[in-house]
């Protein structure tokens, strides 16, 4: 198909058809967003379909590759629907700018409440930066807006996205990306989240832009090539850009009890496969990889000691310069890493491919300058590139206009004030409710508020994690399951605390746990009780870890995987002289001393997340890392039986919250020496 260049929308035109186009949410069609790629192919073809790039973004046109290329390397791409491979119209000797925001992991953060400080617009600081771009591009230029992944899990917006098929009410993330020309994004480990059904009504409601991921496959309920695709071409007058998604396959959750085909291959092994014949056929390829900066171990981003990603960006970035034909650039996310932050640094280009990320939850947005050519014989070329960060900035508005930090906070001029009236505020005003709903009250919370709780939640007893599995305990006698003996929380899973006195609101609450686990009921021997316990008290952060040149920052993820219990278990860790030396011991389970109970089997409640093998907080058997020393290997609950419940961790502990009407010491918020430190 030969490129005909279409009309530009003013952003204006392009928000106005978007709101018309998403107005009133329900169902719509999946053509000609989403066509089926269903045809028959063999194992090294893919095909070719035409598309319809998102109107408020810069694509003038867009083709979806069918077929998943995780089978071999792909050697044809099969037109179909009367489309044709579009041809450049790059000549010789020209140059083009690409001009690329990006962003990622920002976890539905597109606006943050705060009663004292006032709201900070993160999404509609970026919105009015790229529309300032897009309307100052310059002739021969190119601007366009990706997401790397992990768009959804974060804050009290993923409720719109409910949790059954029948709760849905619209995918807050996609349909705000929509409106503000997002121009294609990445499936994050986070996207699913709530599960693959509700991402499915997510993009097809939602999302008008590619959503890819060429490692992704197999799941009962999104279809690859129907869905979500594993790669893209775009075209801006008549530059031909090649999209490729990777997902991490070490953070994502697979092998549900609904979704049990649900897999991850290798990013490397999808790279290999499709992009030498991709590569053939573009003028520039961009990855979106939400697998981790990095490769194999890195400390980067939200990290507070080193972390298991396996084929990271720089591993990727190796590869795709092995194998593309054309010039590329990874677009990474996962670890929440700023990089480039004012300018592209040199150990960021691999290969000449260079690697950018964007921090996390908003806190920063990308910008990319590339300039291409081609020559006499063809070849695509860079003529020069660089990149750095926009910090987005937070609203205080207590700080008075002659004081020193006044310029670095936000003000009104900052955002794109009708961007938010029009697409974010709307989004808010169905949870208004919910969000201001009081769950309880709190008294004496001195010792469960989010500093005292990120502190201690890697370093011994916490009261708000024993608070949380006592009250999981009790509301278990509502299950419809046996009677539980223990129930477990990982530390990473705790985010934030809760106000020391007043209110407890949903929101406030959510904060604390925001991510979407399932519970898991797991049938656990004594002997099992006593090796998950030794290998528990390897994973905490010991005195001498927070000290020296590398010293682990518990502010930061510290991904060893640490749990906390519910009362029946007390136990003593033994720290000795180092990790590998440490045990634990006194145990008892419902007072009596485990060794007396090594036989026994007890019923313990377990979030998905660590049921799943704590991916790389490895409960599954493999080197616990994150700075432990080498050749520790996890106690493996991966491997064992279980059965999913299907009810929801934070819903269970907020109807108990609410069966309470007062979160206190006096109702288990406190420390009671479960576990002591020695």
């Amino acid at each position: 198909m030969p490129y005909t260049k279409q009309p530009q929308l003013s952003a204006i035109h392009r928000r106005a058809l978007l709101q018309t186009m998403l107005k009133g949410g329900g169902a719509v069609a999946i053509s000609p967003f989403f066509p089926s790629s269903a045809f028959a192919l063999g194992p090294a073809e893919m095909t070719l379909l035409p598309g319809t790039p998102n109107p408020a973004g810069a694509f003038q046109q867009l083709y979806w590759l069918g077929g998943n290329g995780l089978t071999g390397k792909v050697e044809n791409i099969i037109p179909q629907a009367g489309a044709s491979l579009p041809q450049t119209a790059l000549i010789a000797g020209e140059q083009r700018v690409l001009r690329l925001f990006h962003f990622n992991d920002l976890h539905n953060h597109l606006t943050e409440a705060n009663k004292k400080k006032g709201a900070t617009h993160r999404f509609s600081q970026m919105h009015r930066i790229v529309e300032q771009a897009r309307s100052d591009k310059r002739k021969n230029e190119a601007v366009l807006l990706f997401s790397a992944g992990d768009d959804h899990t974060g804050t009290i917006l993923d409720e719109l996205s409910g949790w059954q098929k029948d709760e849905f009410v619209m995918d807050s993330a996609y349909r705000t990306y929509t409106a503000a020309g997002v121009d294609a994004s990445a499936i994050g480990n986070h996207e699913l989240d709530r599960g693959a059904e509700q991402l499915r009504l997510g993009i097809r409601q939602d999302a008008r832009f590619p959503v890819l991921s060429a490692n992704v496959h197999s799941s009962a309920h999104i279809k690859q090539g129907v869905d979500y695709y594993s790669a893209a071409i775009g075209v801006i007058d008549g530059l031909r850009v090649g999209l490729v998604g990777l997902t991490t396959p070490v953070d994502t959750h697979t092998g549900s009890k609904d979704d049990p085909g649900l897999a991850v291959a290798s990013p490397v092994e999808s790279i290999n496969h499709i992009l030498p014949t991709l590569s053939s056929a573009v003028d520039f390829v961009i990855v979106l990889s939400h697998c981790g900066y990095g490769e194999g171990s890195d400390r980067s981003g939200k990290a507070g000691a080193e972390r298991y990603i396996g084929e990271g960006d720089q591993t990727i970035a190796r590869a795709v310069a092995k194998v593309s034909r054309v010039p590329a650039i990874v677009i990474g996310g996962h670890t929440h890493t700023v990089l480039n932050e004012k300018g592209l640094e040199s150990r960021n280009v691999i290969d000449g491919v260079p690697i950018v990320q964007a921090g996390g939850h908003g806190s920063h947005l990308g910008e990319v300058e590339i300039h291409l050519a081609r020559d006499a014989h063809g070849q695509v070329s860079i003529l020069k590139q660089d990149a750095h960060l926009h910090k987005i900035k937070k609203r205080d508005q207590r700080v008075k206009s002659d004081q020193d930090k006044y310029t670095s906070l936000e003000h009104n001029g900052d955002y794109d004030q009708a961007f938010e009236v029009a697409t974010v505020a709307p989004l808010f005003s169905g949870l208004k409710g919910k969000l201001e709903q009081k769950i309880a009250m709190v008294e004496h919370g001195e010792k469960l508020t989010t500093a005292q709780v990120i502190s201690e939640r890697y370093v011994g007893e916490s009261a708000i994690a024993n608070f949380m599995n006592d009250a999981l305990i009790a509301r278990s006698n509502t299950f419809p399951v046996q009677k539980i003996d223990v129930s477990l929380f990982n530390a990473t899973g705790l985010s934030a605390g809760i106000p020391a006195h007043g209110a407890l609101t949903f929101e406030s609450w959510y904060n604390v746990m925001p991510y979407a686990d399932s519970i898991q009921i797991f049938n656990l021997t004594g002997r099992q009780v006593k090796a998950l316990l030794d290998s528990n008290v390897k994973r905490l952060v010991r005195p001498e870890d927070m000290s020296g040149s590398n010293a682990v920052d518990v502010k930061g993820y510290v991904s060893r995987g640490f749990l906390h219990f519910s009362s029946a278990l007390r136990y003593q860790a033994k720290l000795n002289s180092s990790a590998k030396m440490a045990k634990a011991v006194n145990i008892t389970l419902h007072g009596v001393a485990l060794e007396d109970q090594m036989d026994t089997v007890f019923r313990f409640a377990i979030n998905s997340y660590i049921g799943a093998g704590g991916y790389s907080e490895s409960w599954n058997g493999k080197d616990i890392g994150a700075g432990v020393m080498p050749g520790l290997k996890g106690f493996d609950l991966k491997s064992l039986p279980r059965l999913d419940t299907g009810l929801i961790y934070r819903n269970e502990i907020i109807a108990r919250i609410k069966d309470l009407k007062v979160v206190s010491p006096d109702n288990g918020a406190r420390y009671d020496n479960r576990l002591i430190v020695s």
